[in-house]
C-alpha cells in the first residue's frame, strides 16, 4: 500500500454488496461514503450496528469508522468523490428481466458530478447495460467520466474474505485509463486482475453463477439416480471431485440452491437468451431440476407418513445457507408453503433467519432451539446445514417426537448413527 493514492469513493447501496465493498475499500485505506435511501438502515449503521449478518463485516466497519461515512444525502455522497460505485439491487421484474430502476435512479443522480473520474457498476446487470449507462452519462455532460463494470463474486457468509482474497478481479472498460484506475483502487487485494470489454465483464458474472448452479443440479440428478440404483452419491461425488478437470466444489447434493444470486442470475441469463431469440436448453433444465428438488423432499415425507394432513413437521434451518441471515429464495420458503398447503403444521428453527412477516411464515411456529421445534413433531427436515444441528441430542429428540422421521436434506448427519437411535432416516442420494 506504500505510495498507493488514497481515493474518495462514493458507494450507492448499503446492502450486502455495497456494505462489503465500502468496508473493504476503507480497509484498503480509501475514504468511503455509503449512501442508501432507507433511513432505518443508515441510522443503524451510524450507531455502529450492522443490519445484515456477515462474519467479520461489523468488526471491519468499526475498525475503519474514521474512513467510513453513512448518509442519506446525495450531495454528501458525491462531495469530493472520484469514483462512484453502483451497488444497488436488480431484482427480477414481472417480465423476468432485471429491474434496473434503482440503477437508473443512481445514474440520473450523478448529473452535474463533473468532478468524478469513473462510474463503476458492481450490481449484476444484463449484458448491454453498460452501453446504455455510457450513453446516459454522455448525455448528462459526463462524457469525460470513465465507465467500468466490476462484477462481484462474493459468497454470503464469507464475503469479506472473498473480496480481499478473490479468485479474480474482473474489470470491464472501454478505456485503459479507467481500467487502470479501478485496478489501482484494489491495490492490496490478493487476486489477479482480468481486464476485458464491458459486455464480456457483464457476462462473466451471469455465466459463472449459471455454471455453479449447473454443478449443483447435476449432482442432485445423480443423487436421484443413486437412490434408484443403490449407489451412494457421497462416494460418487468424492471420486468425481478428485478429477482435476472437475474439482470437488459444488458437488454437494441437497434440496436445491437458493439465495440472492443463483436463482436471479440463472433466470436473468435465460431471459437474456430469450430476448435474443435463443433458448438455453441446458440452463432451463438446471432450473427445473432445482425447482423439483424441494418438492421431492415433501413427496418423501408423504410416502413415509401416508399423508401430511394434521401432521407436525419441523424445519431445521431456514436461511438458504449457513453463516448468513439471508432468506432470499431460500428453499425453506417453498417447503413451508407446500407443507401448509398439504395441511401440515410447521414448526421452525434457525439461529439467524429473519423471515418476512408474510405467508408462509405467519402461519408457522418459531422456536429458539432445534430441540423445541422437534418436540411433538411427526417428521423433520434438515433444510440448512447449520453446525448446531450436529450438537443436538438426537437420542433425546427421538423420544420427544411423535414419530422419529427425519429427512436430511443436506446429508449432514450419519445415516447408521441416526437409524441406531430409532430414526426413520432419509437423505439425498445415499442408500
Amino acid at each position: 500500500m506504500v505510495g498507493t493514492p488514497v481515493r474518495q469513493v462514493a458507494v450507492f447501496g448499503a446492502g450486502y454488496i455495497g456494505l462489503v465493498t465500502g468496508a473493504c475499500l476503507a480497509e484498503l485505506g480509501h475514504r468511503v461514503v455509503i449512501r442508501d435511501i432507507n433511513p432505518d438502515k443508515i441510522e443503524l449503521l451510524r450507531s455502529g450496528d450492522v443490519p445484515i449478518y456477515e462474519p467479520g463485516l461489523g468488526d471491519m466497519i468499526t475498525r475503519n469508522k474514521e474512513r467510513l461515512t453513512f448518509t442519506l444525502d446525495l450531495q454528501e455522497t458525491l462531495d469530493g468523490a472520484e469514483i462512484a460505485y453502483v451497488c444497488v439491487d436488480t431484482p427480477p421484474s414481472a417480465s423476468g428481466d432485471a429491474d434496473l430502476s434503482r440503477l437508473w435512479s443512481v445514474v440520473r443522480s450523478l448529473e452535474g458530478a463533473t468532478h468524478l473520474r469513473a462510474v463503476v457498476v458492481k450490481s449484476t446487470v444484463p449484458v448491454g447495460t453498460g452501453a446504455r449507462v455510457r450513453s446516459a452519462l454522455d448525455a448528462a455532460g459526463l462524457a469525460h467520466v470513465g465507465y467500468a463494470a466490476n462484477p462481484e463474486f462474493t459468497a454470503e457468509g464469507r464475503a469479506v474474505n472473498d473480496f480481499l482474497h478473490p479468485d479474480r478481479i474482473v474489470i470491464g472498460s472501454a478505456d485503459e485509463a479507467t481500467a487502470a484506475l479501478i485496478a489501482e483502487l484494489h491495490e492490496g487485494v490478493d487476486g489477479p486482475v482480468a481486464v476485458m470489454d464491458v459486455r464480456s465483464a457483464e457476462m462473466v458474472k451471469l455465466a459463472s453463477n449459471a455454471l455453479l448452479a449447473t454443478k449443483i443440479s447435476f449432482i442432485n440428478e445423480i443423487a436421484t439416480l443413486c437412490e434408484k440404483t443403490g449407489a451412494d452419491v457421497e462416494e460418487v461425488a468424492r471420486a468425481v471431485g478428485l478429477d482435476h478437470r472437475l474439482g470437488p466444489h459444488f458437488l454437494r447434493p441437497g434440496i436445491g440452491w437458493g439465495g440472492s444470486c443463483f436463482p436471479k442470475d440463472s433466470e436473468a441469463l435465460r431471459q437474456l437468451a430469450s430476448n435474443t431469440g435463443y433458448h438455453l436448453q441446458l440452463l432451463s433444465a438446471v432450473i427445473e431440476v432445482n425447482n423439483l428438488q424441494k418438492r421431492r423432499a415433501i413427496q418423501k415425507l408423504k410416502d413415509e407418513l401416508g399423508t401430511l394432513t394434521g401432521m407436525r413437521v419441523a424445519l431445521l434451518g431456514l436461511t438458504f445457507k449457513p453463516g448468513t441471515d439471508d432468506m432470499r429464495e431460500a428453499p425453506s420458503t417453498v417447503l413451508a408453503a407446500r407443507l401448509l398447503a398439504e395441511g401440515a403444521e410447521v414448526s421452525c428453527w434457525d439461529p439467524m433467519a429473519r423471515p418476512a412477516d408474510t405467508e408462509p411464515w405467519t402461519s408457522t411456529s418459531r422456536y429458539e432451539r432445534p430441540e423445541e421445534a422437534l418436540e411433538g413433531a411427526d417428521a423433520a427436515i434438515v433444510v440448512t446445514e447449520w453446525p448446531q444441528l450436529k450438537e443436538v441430542d438426537w437420542a433425546r429428540a427421538a423420544g420427544t417426537m411423535r414419530r422419529p422421521v427425519l429427512f436430511d436434506g443436506r446429508n449432514l448427519l450419519n445415516p447408521a448413527e441416526m437409524r441406531a437411535l430409532g430414526f426413520t432416516y432419509m437423505s439425498v442420494g445415499r442408500p
